[in-house]
């Protein structure tokens, strides 16, 4: 079994340069044609117009930029067309390959009860809504990944070098490892120890990304089995299946593994699957098919996520705002408010 396991993570490693690991110097900008490039050719400006470019986008795209496999010429050509469009848009400022992050970015990212946390009354919206001004809320949730596929993503989601890390990462997994073996859904099932082993690297590769982001882990929401088996004869009917997928027992014990993971690493966590159980009537009040969450849970895990982010020291209210407020702008000398930002 270590042996598998070890397997397993040395792949999600392999497969990281795959998936947007940064290039071998820096940027995808490759360090033969960057040592050809003076300041004033076409080509010094690959790194710079093209990353503007990438980051207007999706700060993520920053290391999928790998310039070597275009070919020198084709990267001239491409420098020259993309870092003019960059210049017009940046005001001729494309030299300086900085992004200075007016807001912290706060990541969401787990399963499919991350994945919808944007609907209405989600938590994800929801939280979007208390730090609005203050914190960029973006979410990365795949719906019925558990934790091993979610070592493949880290690269991508997480890169490493790559300015403007998160200030805070939620990880929300454990739904999906916890399903039963021998059942329908047998092929999202990771062993406990494994589940435990994965949430640490993940742990441990945003901690890489940057030291100083506040990582809150997010145990698995309790699993209302009659909801469960109602949802699935309103779908499928008599051929609904006969045996539970999932269970509250055994999901608890996935989310004991994720507590004992933060306390041993000291990481702020919220234990929801304890939390959610001492409602009266939790499993109607708060699951919306036995196991994803109606507005009322939202409700919960947002309340519980502000709670965390308050005794870490970010109230809302103890922010700056990205710009200055109407209230600061006088109507008659109104550029004072904005020259701060020159």
């Amino acid at each position: 079994m270590k042996g598998l396991k070890a397997s397993r993570l040395r792949q999600a490693r392999a497969i990281g340069p795959r998936l947007g690991e940064q290039a071998e110097a820096g940027w995808g900008f490759h360090k033969q044609w960057r040592d050809l490039c003076g300041s004033n050719h076409p080509c010094s400006a690959v790194s710079s117009g093209l990353f503007m470019i990438a980051l207007g986008a999706n700060p993520s795209l920053c290391h999928q930029i790998q310039i070597k496999k275009l070919g020198f010429f084709f990267a001239v050509i491409l420098s020259y067309k993309y870092s003019r469009l960059a210049e017009r848009e940046t005001g001729g400022r494309t030299s300086k390959l900085k992004m200075d992050l007016i807001r912290s970015r706060f990541v969401l990212f787990g399963d499919s009860i991350t994945e919808q946390s944007f609907r209405s009354g989600g938590w994800g919206a929801a939280l979007a809504n208390t730090y609005a001004r203050k914190a960029d809320i973006i979410v990365r949730g795949y719906g019925g990944y558990n934790t091993r596929w979610a070592l493949f993503l880290l690269n991508r989601i997480f890169p490493l070098n790559c300015p403007g890390a998160p200030a805070v990462t939620t990880v929300f997994f454990g739904a999906n490892d916890a399903v039963i073996l021998g059942r329908i859904s047998e092929k999202q099932h990771v062993p406990t120890e494994e589940y435990k082993q994965n949430l640490r690297e993940i742990v441990h590769h945003l901690k890489d990304c940057s030291p100083t982001m506040l990582v809150i882990l997010i145990t698995p929401p309790p699993v209302d089995e009659n909801g469960r088996d109602e949802y699935a004869r309103s779908l499928y009917g008599d051929k609904a299946r006969k045996l539970p997928e999932r269970t509250n027992e055994m999901t608890g014990v996935y989310a004991n593994k994720c507590i004992e993971l933060a306390q041993e690493l000291n990481l702020p966590y919220i234990d929801l699957w304890s939390h959610m159980q001492e409602t009266v009537g939790w499993q109607k009040k708060f699951l919306s098919d036995g196991l994803h969450l109606t507005p009322e849970g939202n409700a919960v895990v947002h309340t519980e996520v502000v709670r965390v982010l308050h005794n870490a020291g970010l109230r809302p209210e103890d922010l700056p705002y990205d710009f200055p407020h109407h209230s600061q702008i006088d109507g008659k000398d109104f550029d004072k408010a904005f020259k701060p930002m020159n």
